[in-house]
């Protein structure tokens, strides 16, 4: 095993030992001139300043894992664990090397490490590496950069990384691959001489199938931050792990094995038959997943596609509760899209949600406070203590908030239907924004973000006027000049609020060439449309009611845009007459049988856009008869549901037909 000779006050070193080879007979000067020539490659930028690695914040992200072969977090008692330190370097298991990798795990900067380094009198390439490996950790915990230039220029740094990069051949499996992932995350520059002779080297091994399972997980991990092998490698990677059995994986390198088949998604199709074998084993280690190896498991998920491995994805989200108040940012927030990406929720997350997003709100990135409101909102989650969170932090720090997440804000409230008890203090705050920024915000999420106002009757009245304005207009055409048929809807509707529940509005009016003759859209309709079973009850109903098919028509669609689920007509005299009567109508009845898809998540409060249909339709002089799913599951009867539909359309009992 190489070995370099380290002693106390290297600049003073006389005695400077590498892989065997004494060189006392060379002056220090030349010493430090070999290895700072040599090294200088390494951390060059485009810059003349020597020693300086060039960042890759791209490519290059914060990695840390309860494996002793990854990074552990700085919260954790140890820097690795040292069982495993023992179980991978199977040639260093005397009390010198444990005494070393305890003292190191203590160590709490770069320059203790390299301190403590320079009283080794002798260093075997393992511990190089776990030292390296050391100082990655710890250069990590205020974010993702770069070593600072007195650390690229010390001298015990130097000699660690020239160690390595000497004679690579002669290096363990474990430290070759250990000391490729800590140069990577330490942003190294990918064509140094240092990183091209280790991936050279972890290649060549490769090929020659000669690298264990842990092994293999790491070096296809440092190879996808690294941005240099492509799929090829990978692939080699992937078909030598697919000969191990899954029983001998830790979860640490489940996780990586899933990393490595994402990063080579676009041959998903090929890997399923063994994805599904992963994702079948993956149940029985779930328990034992670190909140990070869970937000990286549903990632890899996502980007894999495998929505028919929900067995898997409901374990997780069960287990992903009891992590919630010690996500990162970042991991919450992957979390969120992965649930959102597999339509998953269910109301314990959801309480430990409330109690994070409630207490920490403040604190909270922005893109992670948009992602629980989109959550919340594409799950018709009506949670008023996220909701008034999100709307104290609104209030208070506006200013952290771009144009794009300030819409992302603000729309469930809209489609939940909902106004905190801060309500006038949001409105006025988003008001204020708006009349400063107006011209920032792209024309579609001011669309949006308008729109989802008026919902909930907090109407855009100051701004209805600039987005009739024609200029305003083509700015939302964009270059292909034509707007899409949902913009053209919420325009229509926001025009139709403003001349019926803004009759103060004076402002100009929508151009018939914006306008939509109907809500319902096929991708993203303004109208849920009625859910069929229902309405199949409630036809029989009807039928017994009023005798005949003849007297009620479904699917009706009005002057105004709106779609009635049913529509009854009543002469002046209150007789009830054939739908397909067009004279002598006194009354029209509009029945919304409204279904579960038309409430927050299991509540009996109607989203806003089935609250603006009904209160639009009453406006307009129809008598809206609201039929909820929650009513008509109580009844037992056909003959109780008679009656109840009697009560609810005639109210004083009498019916004529």
């Amino acid at each position: 095993m190489a070995l370099i000779t380290l002693r106390k006050n290297l600049y003073r070193l006389s005695d400077f030992r590498m892989h065997g080879a004494a060189l006392k007979s060379q002056p220090l000067n030349h010493v430090h001139k070999v290895v700072k020539e040599r090294l200088c490659p390494w951390f060059c930028s485009r810059q003349p300043e020597p020693f300086r690695i060039r960042f890759h914040h791209a490519h290059c992200k914060k990695f840390n894992s309860k494996n002793g072969n990854d990074l552990h977090p700085l919260s954790g008692p140890v820097f690795s664990q040292i069982s495993d330190w023992v179980r991978l370097e199977q040639n260093v298991k005397n009390g010198e090397s444990q005494t070393f990798y305890k003292r190191l795990s203590n160590l709490t900067s770069s320059e203790e490490v390299l301190s403590f380094i320079s009283t080794m009198e002798t260093l075997p390439d393992t511990m190089a590496a776990g030292a390296l490996q050391r100082i990655c950790e710890v250069e990590k915990k205020d974010g993702d950069q770069g070593l600072p230039k007195e650390i690229l220029e010390n001298s015990i740094f130097q000699a660690l990384c020239f160690q390595l990069e000497k004679e690579p051949s002669q290096l363990s499996n474990t430290t070759l691959v250990t000391a490729l992932q800590a140069l990577i995350l330490l942003h190294v520059d990918p064509q140094s001489s240092l990183l091209l002779n280790l991936v050279a080297e972890c290649q060549n091994r490769l090929k020659k199938g000669g690298l264990e399972v842990r092994n293999l997980c790491i070096l296809g991990e440092s190879l996808i931050r690294l941005h240099s092998s492509g799929c090829v490698t990978l692939e080699l990677i992937i078909n030598q792990l697919q000969g191990e059995k899954l029983e001998t994986f830790t979860p640490e390198d489940i996780v990586a094995l899933y990393r490595i088949l994402q990063a080579c998604a676009e041959k998903v199709d090929e890997h399923q038959t063994f994805l599904n074998k992963i994702n079948n084993f993956s149940l029985s280690i779930v328990s034992n997943l670190s909140p990070k190896l869970m937000s990286q498991m549903l990632t890899a998920l996502v980007v894999l596609d495998q929505s028919q491995a929900f067995p898997l994805i409901i374990k997780l989200g069960r287990y992903v509760v009891r992590h919630v108040p010690h996500f990162t940012n970042e991991e919450l927030r992957r979390v969120l899209e992965a649930f959102m990406y597999f339509g998953y929720h269910d109301r314990f997350f959801t309480k430990a949600l409330e109690n994070r997003v409630a207490a920490v709100c403040l604190t909270l990135h922005p893109e992670v406070v948009c992602g629980v409101m989109e959550y919340c909102g594409r799950k018709r989650i009506l949670s008023k203590p996220i909701l008034n969170a999100v709307a104290d932090t609104f209030v208070c720090q506006s200013e952290k908030f771009s144009p794009s997440q300030i819409s992302a804000l603000m729309e469930p409230f809209g489609k939940l239907n909902y106004l905190p008890p801060n309500a006038s203090a949001l409105f006025r705050k988003l008001e204020n924004v708006l009349f400063t920024h107006f011209d920032y915000f792209p024309p579609e999420t001011l669309l949006k973000l308008l729109h989802s106002c008026s919902l909930n009757e907090c109407h855009p009245v100051n701004f209805m006027a600039k987005i009739f304005n024609p200029f305003f207009l083509q700015r939302l055409q964009g270059e292909e000049s034509r707007l899409d048929r949902l913009s053209r809807a919420r325009l229509t509707q926001l025009f139709l609020t403003s001349v019926l529940e803004c009759p103060f509005y004076k402002g100009p009016k929508l151009l018939r060439k914006y306008q939509v003759k109907s809500f319902v859209t096929p991708c993203c309709s303004l109208e849920t449309p009625v859910d069929s079973q229902l309405y199949k009850s409630v036809k029989i109903g009807l039928i017994d009611l009023l005798g005949a098919r003849l007297y009620f028509a479904p699917k009706v669609l009005t002057p105004y845009c709106y779609t009635l689920d049913v529509e009854i007509k009543l002469d002046e005299e209150g007789f009830v007459l054939p739908f397909t009567v067009n004279e002598d109508i006194h009354e029209r009845i509009a029945l919304c049988i409204d279904g579960p898809k038309r409430f927050c998540s299991n509540s009996k409060h109607l989203l806003g856009k089935e609250a603006i249909k009904q209160r639009h339709l009453r406006l307009l002089g129809y008598q809206v008869v609201q039929i909820p799913y929650h009513e008509i599951g109580m009844l037992n009867s056909r003959r109780e549901l008679v009656e109840y539909l009697q009560r609810k359309l005639f109210s004083q009992n009498t019916v004529h037909w």
